[in-house]
């Protein structure tokens, strides 16, 4: 995996009104959010995904945005507070090598990993991070674009994620867009 960090320009481009025409995130994600869900999207950037995710949970759901950029999360909160969603967004500044979720331990439905892990330096230890702070049952999903990820890199992600504990659901692409569903699966 890449070490290398979007720059904060590019996250105008990722948030623009004319994206929705080819990647549009409700029809993309409602299949997997629902009323009152904690849900958390990491790699947030701008909000493009985060900001709709906030209107699918509803007034007593949680949105937590993660992003290593503290402006990329200002510029998030600013949109939030624009749409009257400031108050279901959380926004939280990691590390490289720390997603800040200590104090998240099993509380996620749903986890949104979009275009994030070809930039993470130990793959292995994101995923980690994030079966730790999905909930018995809850979801991850990861998206990545297929022309920064080939299928090989992908297929490692995918393997990662499961020597993790995730269970695959559903893995899927195509030359533009690579995606995996996994589930954290209870052994009781």
């Amino acid at each position: 995996m890449a070490d290398h960090v979007c720059p904060v320009w590019v996250g105008y481009l990722l948030a623009s009104p004319l994206r929705k025409l080819f990647d549009n995130p409700v029809k993309r994600l409602s299949p997997y959010i629902s009323k009152g869900m904690t849900v958390i999207d990491v790699g947030c950037a701008m909000g493009f995904f985060s900001l709709p995710l906030a209107e699918m949970v509803g007034p007593d759901g949680k949105v937590i945005c993660i992003d290593l950029q503290e402006k990329m999360l200002q510029r998030l909160c600013r949109n939030a507070k624009k749409k009257n969603l400031l108050s279901r967004i959380e926004a939280r500044v990691c590390r490289r090598d720390n997603l800040n979720t200590a104090d998240l331990g099993n509380t996620a439905d749903f986890v949104l990993a979009a275009a994030v892990v070809h930039e993470v330096p130990d793959a292995a230890s994101f995923l980690t991070e994030l079966y730790g702070v999905v909930k018995d049952g809850g979801k991850l999903l990861v998206v990545e674009p297929g022309g920064h990820v080939s299928e090989q890199d992908f297929s490692a992600t995918v393997d990662a994620a499961v020597k993790c504990g995730f269970t695959i659901l559903e893995n899927s692409g195509t030359r533009r867009r690579r995606q995996a569903l996994f589930q954290k699966i209870s052994e009781k």
